[in-house]
């Protein structure tokens, strides 16, 4: 039973089945499956195949954000079962589109599929203060800091925030990583950052594979980790 009900999930979100999406996460829960086990083998894995049909362009943008949005309601029924359970997210992320920068639809996009993923997302919207990815980053402690800009204008202050996080001595706690129109790996390179991303499926990959390779454990009912980063740098080509 407990298969059929998340495999009935899986293909509700590639298909962008909103309502099949909803019952079929609350008669999960009736009939005992953990909130966790819902989301990484019901939701994420209908994400996964929803990446892979958009790498392989069977699918648009237009289905990534559908897709998208379809998880969002599932994720509604779903999140306060995953705090009340205590369930271990799969890594926490800060992400936000910088100062001066209104554009927030690309970093939208990306915090859905991280939350489809298991991630524990911080979002903190848009035209967003170095400052305060400093804060947040000293205060939430996460693994990844996710920046986002649609503008040449404004993609110097992704630079200007790396060079506050050295400033506040934080910015060896995280792995950053970059994306939007104007961003390329030598920008990425330029500034520090840890990596750039295309689009929203290569930027969750790229956080998937750093959490895969470092030790976390982070209790969404109390908001703790600890993080033991190997050395290497996933700066990709």
């Amino acid at each position: 039973m407990k298969n059929v009900i998340l495999e009935k999930l899986k293909d509700a979100v590639v298909n962008f089945d909103i309502e099949t999406v909803r019952e079929a996460c609350t008669h999960a829960l009736e009939k005992g499956i953990p909130a966790y086990q819902i989301v990484m083998e019901g939701m994420a894995e209908g994400m996964e195949v929803v990446g892979k049909k958009y790498e392989s362009g069977e699918f648009f943008l237009s289905e990534l954000i559908m897709a998208g949005e379809t998880v969002k309601e599932g994720m509604k029924i779903i999140e306060p079962h995953l705090a009340s359970e205590g369930a271990k997210a799969r890594g926490r992320i800060v992400i936000g589109t910088v100062q001066g920068d209104l554009h927030d639809i690309g970093k939208n996009i990306v915090a859905t599929l991280l939350k489809a993923s298991g991630f524990e997302v911080i979002d903190l919207g848009f035209d967003v203060a170095p400052q305060k990815f400093v804060g947040e980053t000293r205060n939430s402690k996460p693994n990844i800091l996710g920046m986002s800009a649609l503008l040449t204008t404004t993609m110097v202050n992704m630079d200007t925030t790396i060079r506050e996080l050295e400033k506040a001595n934080v910015r060896k706690r995280v792995k950053v990583i970059i994306g939007g129109a104007p961003i390329d790996t030598d920008y990425a390179r330029k500034i520090g950052a840890d990596a750039s991303a295309k689009d929203a499926v290569e930027g969750v990959a790229i956080c998937r594979k750093w959490v895969s390779t470092c030790a976390i454990s982070i209790n969404l009912s109390r908001g703790k980790g600890i993080i033991d980063w190997p050395l290497k740098n996933y700066l990709h080509p």
